[in-house]
């Protein structure tokens, strides 16, 4: 089982690395997915990722504390906000972009009920 997770830690921790210079790619739930996956998968690679200079702080904040930076939260709502128009742009139905929109708007809820880091 242990080749399982880490494989999927690696597919995570893929799309968290693409996430960080696509824009409407999370980085972050990836991160934190990966470090999840390798925890249970590989414990070298958990350790690694916890402690990367640039991928570690926010999975250390989550895990220690819950808890998100206030940059992230503004990245994510500005991400949010840009979804939206993209799908109004495009002409998505009413009822699809009135779903999306309650969607957003938990996750958003969520990510600002959050602790800063």
């Amino acid at each position: 089982m242990r080749p399982v997770w880490a494989l999927a830690g690696g597919v995570a921790l893929a799309l968290g690395v693409a996430g960080a210079v696509l824009p409407l790619l999370p980085t972050v739930p990836f991160l934190l997915l990966a470090a999840y996956c390798f925890a249970r998968g590989s414990a070298r690679m958990h350790g690694w990722l916890v402690t990367h200079h640039q991928f570690g702080p926010p999975i250390r904040d989550w895990q220690e504390r819950g808890a998100v930076s206030r940059r992230v939260k503004w990245i994510a709502s500005g991400s949010i906000a840009v979804a939206m128009c993209l799908a109004a742009a495009v002409g998505l139905p009413a009822k699809l972009l009135a779903a999306q929109a309650v969607v957003l708007c938990a996750v958003l809820l969520f990510l600002w009920t959050r602790p800063e880091a």
